[in-house]
């Protein structure tokens, strides 16, 4: 049986460290719960020697992760449910951090606290760490008087966003390995292998079949301009981003994406999930609709989808409804517009918007799982023909070295 350490808070309010054996991390739990205790953290013990510890340990400058921003927020909800009172809290969860940086910001924000502050302003004196969403939904929940409740929502929303994006970065893990070791034999074949038969070809005066000599010519551009194209990459990247922090041509680049036959509608999909799931959670914890849609604007990352928002945006100012700007724009896949507009007419425009975002999700994850199964085939299909390709040319022209000697 597998041994767990663990985290918790005892009956008495301390903080208890421990290992315990466990079938699972979900036993484990279960566990101290029964025993009257509050997990805080958990993790298998093989895990945690000392190179882990070192490794999860960083430096103290610069702002939180958002790992380190979604495990901080879930402890603090634990904590607060657990009736501890905002500064012990985030006291306990100071002493318990492995991480350095989370803990001296953590402690930068209890001494605000401690000077009066409201947890919204703190949060928002640390811009690096905590984004505009984070303190707007977290002094939503200060004015409505449960912050607990708030933190609970903005840890399941945080949690949300990291699962799809390891999501969509781990079906992205086997193509990209099948790419760069596909790219790469072709190059070793191309620019290594076929320039040792040059001289063969020399010496035995047959003529180089054509395919052969666009090969040879190809394995040349790579030796020769190799070098040249990594110089030039940092070059390239770096006016790709200046060009980009231009407005038009940011426009202009994040409307090809969106028209892409098969990255667009994936892309459609991941906006739609990310912006209702925001815009949900926001008008959820008492943020005005005005205010809400300011916010999830600033999540979306596309100009094109952010210009669609701010549309929506001044239609609900001018009273003519979310749904209907939208639906306008035409960015946002038609059945976000019409579970929006479901949510307008029944005044149910929050739950709404969550149901909206778990659909998409759903979407969402089943379009990657069949991407990835066409992707995977095709990309081992086209760089098995590449492969053959060349080894074929090359069999070619020793064939015909074999001919002129008989």
């Amino acid at each position: 049986m597998p041994r767990f350490d663990y985290v918790a808070i005892d009956p008495t309010g301390a903080v208890r460290r421990g290992s315990m054996d466990a079938a699972d991390e979900a036993s484990l739990i279960a566990r101290l719960q029964r025993d009257g205790h509050v997990p805080m953290r958990t993790s298998p013990a093989e895990v945690r020697g000392r190179l882990a510890t070192l490794l999860t340990r960083d430096i103290g400058g610069g702002g939180l992760g958002h790992q380190d921003r979604t495990d901080l927020t879930r402890e603090l909800a634990t904590l607060l449910a657990a009736g501890q009172d905002l500064d012990r809290a985030l006291r306990f969860v100071a002493e318990t951090s492995t991480s350095r940086r989370r803990r001296t910001v953590i402690e930068r924000v209890r001494e605000r606290l401690r000077s009066g502050s409201s947890l919204a302003a703190a949060l928002a004196a640390e811009p690096g760490s905590f984004p505009r969403l984070y303190i707007g939904l977290v002094r939503a929940g200060e004015a409505g008087g449960n912050l607990g409740e708030t933190l609970e929502r903005l840890a399941r929303l945080l949690e949300r966003q990291r699962s799809l994006s390891l999501t969509i970065r781990s079906a992205l893990v086997y193509p990209t390995i099948l790419v760069i070791a596909g790219l790469g034999s072709i190059i070793f074949l191309v620019g290594t292998v076929l320039p040792q038969f040059v001289p063969m070809f020399a010496q035995s005066g047959v003529p180089i079949p054509t395919a052969t000599r666009v090969l040879l010519a190809l394995g040349d551009a790579v030796r020769h301009g190799a070098p040249w194209a990594l110089l030039a990459l940092p070059f390239v990247i770096l006016g790709a981003r200046q060009a980009l922090a231009r407005p038009r041509v940011r426009r202009l680049a994040d409307a090809a994406v969106l028209r892409l036959p098969l990255l667009g509608p994936l892309l459609r999909e991941g906006l739609a999930a990310g912006f209702a799931r925001t815009f949900g959670t926001l008008l959820g914890n008492g943020v005005p609709l005005i205010g809400a849609l300011a916010i999830a604007q600033e999540t979306l990352g596309n100009v094109v989808a952010v210009e669609a928002v701010r549309r929506a945006s001044d239609s609900a100012r001018d009273g003519a409804g979310v749904a209907r700007a939208l639906e306008a724009a035409g960015v946002f896949p038609p059945r976000l517009v019409l579970l929006l507009r479901l949510g307008e007419e029944t005044a149910r425009l929050a739950e709404t918007a969550i149901q909206a975002a778990d659909i998409h999700e759903e979407r969402l994850g089943a379009m990657i799982q069949r991407l990835m199964a066409v992707m995977v085939p095709a990309i081992t299909l086209i760089m098995g023909l590449a492969v053959a390709g060349i080894v074929a040319s090359l069999l070619t022209a020793m064939l015909s070295i074999n001919d002129l000697a008989l």
